[in-house]
């Protein structure tokens, strides 16, 4: 029996073949009929295009312009006026003449006379100046107040007459006080303490700058016209 079995040649069914070739050919044939349709859903992408585009142009340089400069010279300035020194004498102004004469008398009291230097070789002290003094002077914008009315019963008696006074001039420039120096009478000196206390202005004496009470004497003169 193992003799036979041996001695078998291998032996292909023919049935069997030919089933598997109908097979196979249906798988071929399939894979070529779908092949059409794989290929028709392929869409070709679209072609790439390419422009240039301009850049744009660069700007032009705006030149700087210098800055303006300020001129930092110091302008020169006019020197001040010179102030007038408080021991300058004041001008004088001339008062139009309306009938009676009116002495105005000095304009300063005189200053005391200097003493003799030591004759010492010692150091000597430091003196203090004297105090810058300006005397008492009529203020010329009352310049027409000065002069007292003419009193009736001189006038009546046709008399003529003149009065020396003291007057007291405060620092307001007004009078304070008349005293009688020498009058022609009663009537007159009357007549000139009234007009004194009520309407003579005075510039007021000043020592140093600051002003001060001081005496002054004036002479008023009744003349008729």
């Amino acid at each position: 029996m193992y003799a036979d079995r041996s001695n078998r040649r291998f032996h292909i069914n023919p049935a069997s073949l030919s089933i598997a070739v109908a097979i196979n050919g249906g798988v071929l044939a399939a894979l070529f009929l779908a092949a059409p349709e794989w290929v028709q859903g392929y869409v070709e992408p679209p072609a790439l295009t390419t422009r240039n585009i301009p850049l744009p142009p660069e700007p032009i340089p705006i030149p700087s312009e210098p800055l303006p400069t300020t001129d930092t010279t110091p302008l020169l300035q006019p020197a001040p006026a010179p102030l007038p020194r408080p021991d300058a004498p004041r001008p004088m102004v001339d008062v139009p003449n309306t009938g009676p004469i009116i002495d105005f008398g000095p304009l300063r009291p005189p200053l005391p006379p200097i003493g003799p230097g030591g004759t010492g070789t010692g150091t000597r002290p430091v003196e203090t100046p004297a105090p810058v003094m300006v005397g008492v002077s009529p203020d010329p914008r009352f310049a027409d107040r000065f002069q007292p009315a003419y009193p009736p019963s001189e006038q009546r008696e046709g008399r003529d007459g003149q009065v020396v006074v003291r007057v007291l001039v405060g620092a307001d420039g007004r009078a304070k006080a008349v005293e009688r120096v020498s009058a022609t009478s009663d009537a007159f000196f009357t007549a000139t303490r009234r007009q004194a206390l009520s309407q003579w202005r005075f510039r007021p004496a000043t020592r140093d700058g600051a002003a001060i009470e001081s005496w002054y004497r004036m002479s008023v003169t009744f003349v008729l016209n």
